[in-house]
């Protein structure tokens, strides 16, 4: 396991990600992760989000 959380061979339902330069990135958009965090708790706004799952592939 390369990444923080277990590699699915199935999509994330509902999660569109567009970063291909993630380990997580599937084909079509999808991320493949088994869960996602986004942080931090306090933003304001999505500029100020991040996805923590990000693995770099």
């Amino acid at each position: 396991m390369k990444g923080k959380v277990k590699k699915q061979e199935s999509m994330l339902n509902g999660v569109k990600c567009v970063v291909n330069t993630c380990y997580y990135y599937g084909e079509g958009d999808c991320c493949m992760a088994s869960q996602i965090e986004i942080q931090p708790r306090n933003a304001r706004n999505s500029h100020e989000t991040d996805c923590s799952t990000f693995t770099p592939k």
